[in-house]
């Protein structure tokens, strides 16, 4: 007799999606989740707010490696649908700088809106549902927990999530069960992450917080610049500007072990090199003294802690040391500080469209557990709630 039951597992922002899709469907569905609430990681979205989505959704700002199945996705479930699913759940959200927020500004808003949705919907959730391996058998398969429970099924959507915030149930134990399957890996790295060094100017100004333009720099090649706040601390460097430059430093770093990898900073993008060195060169002539070159143009503290660079070189020097100052990076903060993850199942192993394994019939996947990764502004929640949605629907054939 055909199982009609879909277990999904994992009880986050993809495995809810999925739950309400399928259910929506008519079909029967249970969230098994690891730990003893849903939406855990959902709570610390966004610095509490849940930056739901962006405005700008499409696939370029997702990693090159899964592009197409992103495009494919959204094609089914874009912007419009995901806005759509929060309007009809009750959530009022706005726009700010085309990050999209509920109005609320509260990511337990947001929970509460899906919780109450799969209470209408009477979707079970199995709690402390550790899942420890995916057997297939006929017509099926069989779920069972490190605790020893079992639930037979006939379709699984995996959303066990990545690495990061491993506190809220997403340790990365799932990808074993995974691998069991025939599906690889891509090694998973933190991503959003802030970065180590042993630059003295950390040391000196721990807690300063200025608004800068940070690049990585890794082999040689500079990313784009990405202009947002730098935070000096006693381990390095945070800020807004530092996650949002820190994916191809962790991969350099985690993933391929390279030692010459570099975060380039200007530390004066209010001043074009021109501007800045005309008003350099007056101060000098002017005999300012060396902790005084930089007043009214950046804190006190860097004017201080920047002293050595107009006593080191000379004036052209110092000029390029402020318009691209590197930080040589030693390593990532873990996951526990971590945004997101890069790495994951790779694409090759599903289907564009439908997110079904390409190797086992009946299994679909969702969320983070996936080799998807956006930029920061929204975008890794959106793949949430687009791929949960898809694979909830799917998983109904």
């Amino acid at each position: 007799m055909e199982n009609k039951l879909t277990v999904v597992i994992g009880g986050g922002a993809a495995g809810i999606c999925a739950a309400v899709s399928r259910k929506r469907f008519g079909g029967q569905v249970v969230i098994c989740e690891k730990t003893s609430q849903i939406g855990k990681k959902l709570l610390a979205t966004g610095n509490g707010r849940c930056n739901l989505l962006n405005d700008d959704l499409r696939e370029i700002y997702y990693n090159a490696a899964s592009r197409i199945l992103v495009k494919s996705i959204f094609t089914k479930f874009g912007k419009d649908d995901i806005l759509k699913l929060f309007r009809d759940l009750g959530l009022t959200v706005y726009s700010q700088e085309g990050r999209i927020f509920p109005v609320t500004n509260q990511a337990s808003s947001v929970l509460k809106v899906l919780e109450m949705e799969l209470k209408r919907l009477a979707v079970p959730v199995e709690y402390n549902f550790d899942c420890s391996d995916i057997t297939p058998v006929k017509n099926g398969f069989v779920i069972k927990s490190a605790s020893g429970k079992t639930i037979n099924c006939g379709a699984v959507v995996i959303t066990g999530g990545g690495k990061s915030y491993p506190a809220f149930g997403s340790d990365g134990s799932i990808y074993a069960v995974v691998k069991k399957l025939g599906h690889d890996i891509v090694e998973p790295v933190p991503c959003g992450v802030p970065l180590e060094t042993k630059d003295r100017l950390c040391h000196l100004l721990q807690g300063q917080r200025i608004m800068a333009v940070a690049k990585s720099v890794v082999a040689g090649k500079e990313s784009t610049g990405v202009k947002g706040e730098l935070l000096f601390t006693k381990y390095g460097l945070s800020g807004t500007c530092i996650l949002d430059s820190s994916e191809p430093v962790s991969i350099a770093i985690n993933r391929r072990h390279e030692q010459s990898v570099f975060i380039s900073v200007d530390l004066v993008p209010f001043m074009e090199k021109q501007d800045l060195t005309t008003e350099l060169v007056k101060r000098q002539k002017a005999n300012y003294a060396a902790d005084e070159m930089l007043t009214g143009i950046l804190p006190g503290k860097l004017c201080t802690a920047l002293r050595n660079i107009f006593t080191d070189h000379d004036i052209e020097t110092a000029i390029d040391l402020l318009k691209n100052y590197r930080f040589k990076i030693t390593g990532t903060r873990g996951w526990n500080e971590a945004e997101f993850t890069a790495g994951g199942v790779t694409i090759s192993g599903v289907n564009p469209g439908t997110l079904q394994s390409r190797f086992h019939d009946g299994i679909y996947f969702a969320g983070e557990i996936l080799d998807v990764n956006g930029k920061r502004g929204g975008y890794n929640l959106a793949w949430a709630w687009a791929s949960g949605t898809v694979a909830g629907q799917q998983s109904r054939d």
